[in-house]
């Protein structure tokens, strides 16, 4: 039951984001933003004009980029920022499902569709995982059903829609995670080994890896040392040892595999070209040519970046193309994009400082081992502070902490969003712990209650909680009006600003 009411809104939340964009790109005018837009070089078909009215908005910033790396490929030396996972599923639904439209809608028409149905059935693929993975880490379904809920009205919800890698990122990042904590080590592996091939962040997924069957490996020593006979007490630890010292590295590098493939390719690409300007259409070349952009020319000379040591493609564009490094971002002209971010932020800090506030000692043996006191606990409390969560605060910080340090600062609230499941987590769990009107029935029934009377004197109470506090938000609690005033306030004018190309998060 738990996840059709979680689908349900999903689906619901998806559809009313296609249907906002849409509506909005038509009545505000696009803003004349200095963004990648390639020319047209396919004559438009019937079909291309209304979809691109009803669909255009999916289109604008860094989903060109992604839109044109699945119709041309990687022409541009700064389209290597964009990894190919996420294209090749939108041209193969293009190719695919969408072929018999291929009378009617030209290639971009129909990469535009695919980008609506694809990103749509991977957010509820998300949205799955995530509900699953909360249940598992959590050991609480109330807890669990309401950040799942939460996220279907995630504040990075436009880049959940338009055509960027977000939510195929999340899907595969919370699955892989999911099955990790099962056990399924090797599915886990190849979730996240294709995660990275959707976004570089992917390679900090490692870190679980690492820390999980560690703790696993913990457990079962301690099993050992109790009920094994002494004399077989060391190879049981070798054992476990050498298997744990295989998974980790076995499962770094599977991971870790597509992100060093893709620059591998971009070396060859740019430092051993073997594709003329002859063979480029004019148009595109002339773009080049105006814009500063680098295109792979095997009559002329590499770039720089590949005399380097280690020549990575992926922090040369970083560099020189978005101009992200340490501390750059410090500067007054971007405080506004430190407030955009600062919602994201705080959910992070509050997050970090809560769970260490509640577990310091769990903190500070990194939760690997348990104390005197907690030894023959076989079921810890469930909730946010539950010593399993602790891994996912460590993550969620490291996000957090690379994302201020390191990049455009405004990025955070998708950064995160799509990556981690904390800021769902702890805005769940601030709802329940402050708001009167949801309350824990001390039943079998997890569903998360919010009880008003009606004129007859009925208690009535509805299914969803988060509606249900939407149409109670006048009488809901401060951090109750704050929480959802964040999430839907971003929900609505990420789609108003992102899709009319005026600068968002």
């Amino acid at each position: 039951m738990d996840v059709r009411a979680v689908l349900q809104f999903a689906t619901f939340t998806r559809s009313l984001s296609l249907l906002l964009q849409a509506v909005l790109n038509a009545v505000i005018p696009d803003h004349e933003a200095d963004a990648f837009m390639p020319p047209r070089t396919e004559e438009p078909l019937y079909l291309d004009s209304a979809v691109e009215w009803l669909l255009g908005g999916l289109s604008h910033w860094d989903a060109e980029h992604f839109l044109f790396i699945a119709e041309r490929g990687y022409l541009y030396e700064h389209n290597f920022a964009f990894f190919p996972l996420f294209p090749v599923v939108l041209r193969g639904l293009a190719e695919t499902l969408l072929w018999p439209l291929s009378g009617w809608l030209s290639v971009r028409g129909r990469l535009l569709v695919a980008v609506a149905v694809g990103n749509s059935a991977l957010f509820l693929l998300s949205v799955v995982a995530l509900y699953a993975l909360s249940r598992t880490v959590l050991q609480d379904r109330r807890l669990a059903l309401l950040s799942s809920l939460l996220y279907c009205i995630t504040p990075a919800n436009v880049f959940m829609t338009a055509g960027y890698s977000e939510s195929l990122f999340a899907a595969l990042t919370f699955g892989g995670l999911f099955l990790l904590e099962k056990g399924f080590t090797f599915r886990a592996c190849l979730a996240l080994s294709i995660g990275t091939a959707a976004r570089s962040n992917g390679l900090v997924n490692i870190g679980f890896l690492l820390y999980l069957p560690s703790l696993h490996a913990i457990s079962q020593i301690r099993v050992y040392r109790t009920a094994t006979k002494s004399h077989f007490k060391v190879f049981h630890y070798i054992w476990v040892i050498i298997r744990l010292l295989l998974t980790s590295l076995l499962g770094t590098a599977f991971i870790a595999l597509p992100f060093f493939a893709f620059q591998y390719y971009g070396y060859r690409t740019f430092c051993t070209p073997s594709v003329s300007l002859e063979q480029i259409p004019p148009a595109l070349i002339s773009l080049a040519e105006r814009k500063g952009y680098r295109v792979p020319d095997e009559n002329g000379p590499p770039p720089l970046w590949c005399m380097r040591p280690l020549p990575l493609l992926y922090s040369h564009i970083q560099d020189v193309y978005w101009d992200v490094g340490f501390l750059r971002y410090f500067e007054l002209k971007q405080t506004p994009n430190f407030i955009l971010a600062l919602p994201m932020a705080s959910l992070g800090i509050m997050a970090a400082y809560a769970y260490f506030i509640a577990n310091p000692e769990l903190c500070l043996r990194l939760g690997l081992w348990e104390t005197g006191a907690n030894k023959g606990l076989e079921k810890p409390t469930p909730g946010f502070f539950n010593p399993r969560v602790f891994v996912y605060i460590v993550h969620s910080t490291v996000l957090l902490i690379f994302g201020t340090l390191c990049m455009h600062v405004q990025v955070l609230t998708r950064f995160m969003a799509s990556s981690s499941p904390v800021p769902f987590w702890i805005s769940a769990h601030l709802l329940l712990l402050n708001e009167p009107l949801l309350h824990r029935r001390k039943t079998s029934n997890p569903s998360i209650q919010l009880q008003t009377n009606s004129r007859n004197g009925c208690k009535h109470t509805p299914q969803n909680p988060i509606i249900a506090l939407l149409l109670h938000f006048k009488i809901c609690s401060s951090t109750t009006q704050s929480i959802l005033g964040y999430f839907l306030s971003y929900w609505v004018l990420g789609l108003a600003l992102h899709c009319n190309f005026l600068p968002w998060t």
